[in-house]
């Protein structure tokens, strides 16, 4: 790891007399945009990257005297060699004098000292470690609770961070960060009440940090305030019309607010800004499925797909089953097509299953039957045990008017406990058709007592009536 900026010596001697204890100013980076995983969503706060944070961050090594652990003039000047080394950034040599200092009765400055080096080179375990210990001998120590907190958040470890955070705020340290990422932590716990006051002060006190407005937006979002979230999202998209989070959080304000169109609208504008996501595509198409806009939902559920060649099909392949079951037969067997092309061998059993049977839901509107039995018959090829394609084949069949290959793939299904009742009464229905109401009878019993329904039991009377007049 790079070694980071410090300042020179004589520097840091006057910050030392400054403050009538210890200090050393340095300007710290707390990690590498370009080194952060994008799910990692404490470490992409832009916070972190603030000058005003840093400096901030730097000034921890200096002391505060109403609420620090008093240093001894011995313990001064080894503290004096410590930060000569670390303006030399001999920072081994540091850790080493250090670690002569331990001990459950050496000043706790000592241990935020040396957690601070760690906090410096990104070893944040060790960091946690050695502040814990500072606060354990000195609870009062405000600057070690706020550097605690800070590693508790960039290690997304917001249930821990919480009570460092507000023993911070207790001791008097009520600062736009502080309260920003305390908002943070609550909203990760989903405390959103509390995560809309703390964002509320860190606006107050930072009111040019956009981090902070846009956790108040969330923080509406997730209480179902969605009017809230979409007045406060457009008038931050005034100032920064080309971020596309706002764009997506005044989405999903507008979906809230059963605007889906406009949702729409905000979803096409993050498309032009070249910022759209899988999952921005997929609620796009999602929205246009359910207005009926079929073949804009197609091309917004390939695009999706393009994004990301990694993908799980299982979006697409719901979307598909929702195209086929709403008669857009054509769109649904696009999205197949290309489901297939790109998948192919990849697909799991269950996947194409799936694929199989919107393929025979398709053949079945069609009207050909020949294709429906042959892709249900894949299906049971697949999976001897799947209900649901065995009652279609009896379906089939009945339809067909072959009675006994119908009772055959019903008897099949039945023997499933989940489709039981349903075969049952499939298979009674045909046994009816035939004029066998007394064989009919015990089926539909059996299919009360599974699976009570209104107008089973309706019929079954019915069948009974019949069967007293024969």
């Amino acid at each position: 790891m790079k070694k980071l900026p410090v300042i020179s010596l004589v520097s840091m001697f006057c910050a030392i007399f400054a403050s009538c204890l210890l200090g050393a100013g340095q300007t710290i980076r707390l990690g590498k945009t370009d080194n952060l995983r994008q799910e990692n969503l404490a470490q992409s706060l832009s916070v972190w990257r603030d000058p005003v944070f840093q400096k901030r961050f730097a000034e921890s090594y200096m002391a505060e005297t109403e609420i620090e652990p008093v240093v001894t003039t011995n313990e001064r000047d080894v503290m004096l060699k410590v930060l000569e080394l670390i303006s030399q950034e001999k920072m081994g040599l540091a850790l080493e004098l250090l670690g002569e200092q331990k001990g459950e009765h050496t000043n706790a400055v000592f241990d935020f000292t040396a957690a601070n080096i760690h906090f410096q080179n990104e070893r944040l375990d060790a960091a946690v470690s050695s502040y814990k210990i500072a606060v354990a001998k000195y609870p009062r120590f405000r600057r070690a609770w706020k550097n605690l907190a800070m590693i508790r958040v960039r290690q997304n470890d917001f249930k821990n961070a919480l009570p460092a955070l507000t023993q911070v705020i207790s001791l008097g340290g009520s600062d736009a960060i502080t309260y920003g990422l305390l908002g943070f932590c609550y909203a990760n716990v989903g405390n959103d009440i509390a995560a809309e006051s703390a964002f509320r002060m860190a606006n107050l006190l930072s009111p040019e940090t956009m981090d902070w407005k846009m956790g108040m937006a969330r923080s509406f979002f997730k209480q179902g305030r969605f009017a809230d979230a979409s007045s406060l999202c457009r008038t931050l998209i005034k100032d920064n019309p080309e971020q596309a989070d706002l764009w997506l959080l005044l989405a999903n304000a507008h979906v809230g607010l059963q605007k889906p169109l406009k949702a729409a609208e905000d979803l096409e504008i993050i498309k032009r800004l070249g910022k759209a996501t899988p999952a921005s595509l997929n609620l796009l198409g999602d929205i246009y499925v359910n207005e009926e806009l079929y073949s804009l939902a197609v091309t917004s559920y390939l695009a999706a797909l393009d994004q990301d060649k990694n993908s799980k099909p299982n979006r697409v392949i719901r979307a598909a089953k929702v195209l086929a079951a709403r008669s857009a037969l054509g769109e649904a067997a696009e999205l197949i097509a290309q489901i297939d092309m790109r998948y192919g061998a990849r697909l799991s059993k269950a996947e194409q299953k799936d694929l199989l049977k919107i393929r025979a839901r398709i053949a079945v509107a069609n009207g050909s039957s020949g294709d429906e039995v042959a892709v249900l018959q894949a299906i049971i090829e697949l999976d001897p045990l799947d209900g649901e394609a065995l009652i279609l084949l009896g379906k089939h069949h009945a339809r067909t008017e072959n009675p006994e290959k119908a009772i055959f793939f019903y008897e099949r299904a039945a023997n499933l406990e989940k489709f039981e009742a349903d075969a049952k009464v499939f298979q009674a229905q045909v046994l009816v058709g035939q004029g066998k109401y007394n064989t009919a009878l015990p089926l539909l019993r059996r299919a009360q007592v599974i699976k009570p329904r209104e107008n089973i039991r309706k019929y079954m009377e019915q069948v009974e009536r019949i069967a007293k007049k024969r």
